[in-house]
């Protein structure tokens, strides 16, 4: 899902999750199909992109061969509006017989559709469908809830280091190898050119944060037995959380200027040439090369603590699933595979720069597309998803751990009382999540 020229799309899907999570739906008592259909009218949901055209004509080719394919079946796409996705996703759920078949939503919804009985469980079929053996691990965790795929991964979003190549040539200086060399290399920037930020840093962009408490040995939450407790507070999730807080400053993002930045801002500094270094998904290369900068820039993962490390990045994107209530579950399943099997997301990618989530796949688009290489790179290094429980969304829609990282880069609190802070609230939302 693109919100604007590729810099929001797995952020977009955070929305959905705080949009949806906020206050907990209610679970539908009975959404299971009677009876499974060979022939009819499949209804799809999927998401309206900035620019939409040509998503709509890849989708049409697939559908096209999907009926072709499937006698006495036909197709309706429907393209359903950012903004009010959420309320119509919840009443599908709540109201079967209105209900499309097959929808898309963003890879953090998982948990909460189904804690709320909206997916159907297609595990079996994902499980026997010989293209899904390709499929980034990442991608897959993010349609598994308890050991069972609630879909198919359609696109992955992942982030990754840009930086200057002429501010870097200027001042003698490499692409950072360490996490240390980065936040050095930052303030070494800042100081020889006081106009830039040596590295665009946001106190809202949680996605950007994520990879310093994972490099660190932090989780985010720990699980047991489909049980989520905080973990933002343990000793090596600290670390990170220091090491990101320590790039708010006069020597490198002023904290007055960038505690409120999320992840466009960043971005869109980097782009207008305000910033020597950002952390920016594949998604962002068209808002990149829209900007002054365009030829003047490098792409490379973003180094872990160890050198010749990658920090582990968060791994967003949309899936597509089956709803439980479908009357053709097995015409839904399989329309679902031609929509995010591999053909139709290497026509995807060429269309709309989507990342594809099979490995095989994307490394042909990355040989076609040489900026995909280090997001491919980031990805084979092990990439991560937030917690699989319905709590992540009121997590992420009362912006928890931004305010941590807003109180901390203020000096309203240290990293220990901050952490600690954040910890009881996420505890309290995945407690109430069930």
């Amino acid at each position: 899902m693109k919100l604007s020229a590729r810099i929001a799309a797995p952020a977009a899907a955070l929305v959905l999750a705080g949009l949806t999570a906020t206050g907990c739906a209610p679970q539908t008592s009975d959404t299971g199909a009677k009876r499974d259909e060979k022939t009819g009218t499949l209804r799809v949901w999927l998401f309206q992109e900035v620019g939409n055209k040509p998503k709509e004509q890849v989708v049409d080719a697939a559908v096209a061969d999907f009926e072709k394919a499937h006698k006495g079946a036909k197709v309706e796409i429907e393209y359903i509006p950012v903004d009010t996705r959420a309320q119509r996703i919840e009443a599908a759920f709540n109201d079967p017989k209105s209900a499309p078949d097959l929808i898309e939503y963003g890879n953090t919804d998982t948990a909460g559709y189904v804690r709320d009985g909206g997916l159907a469980d297609v595990s079996a079929e994902f499980a026997a469908w010989d293209e899904a053996e390709e499929t980034d691990p990442a991608a897959e965790q993010s349609v598994t809830v308890g050991g069972k795929v609630y879909g198919a991964p359609l696109f992955v979003g992942v982030r990754a280091l840009y930086y200057r190549t002429d501010v870097f040539e200027e001042l003698g200086i490499g692409a950072p190898k360490t996490q240390a060399e980065l936040i050095s290399t930052a303030r070494k920037i800042h100081k020889k050119k006081p106009d830039l930020y040596g590295l665009a840093v946001g106190g809202a962009y949680t996605y950007g944060a994520m990879p310093f408490i994972w490099a660190a040995g932090g989780e985010l939450a720990d699980e047991n037995s489909g049980t989520y407790k905080a973990a933002v507070n343990s000793a090596e999730a600290r670390k990170g959380i220091e090491a990101y807080t320590s790039l708010f400053g006069d020597d490198n993002c002023p904290a007055a200027k960038c505690a409120a930045m999320g992840g466009n801002a960043t971005v869109t500094a980097f782009a207008s040439g305000k910033a020597a270094m950002a952390i920016g998904g594949d998604f962002s290369h068209a808002a990149v090369e829209a900007g002054p900068v365009k030829g003047k820039y490098a792409v490379v993962p973003l180094p872990g603590v160890a050198e010749g490390s990658v920090a582990p990045a968060f791994a967003g994107g949309n899936n597509i699933g089956v709803l439980k209530s479908s009357s053709h579950r097995t015409l839904a399943v399989d329309l679902m595979k031609s929509l995010a099997g591999k053909q139709t997301q290497a026509k995807m990618f060429d269309a709309m720069g989507f990342l594809p989530t099979y490995t095989d796949v994307r490394a042909a688009a990355a040989k076609k597309e040489p900026f995909v290489e280090p997001f491919v790179k980031t990805l084979g290094a092990g990439a991560k998803s937030v917690p699989a429980s319905p709590g992540w969304g009121r997590i992420d829609s009362s912006l928890i751990l931004p305010t941590m990282f807003q109180e901390i880069v203020s000096g309203r609190k240290d990293v220990a009382t901050a952490s600690d802070d954040a910890a009881k609230k996420m505890d309290a939302a995945f407690a109430d999540a069930g």
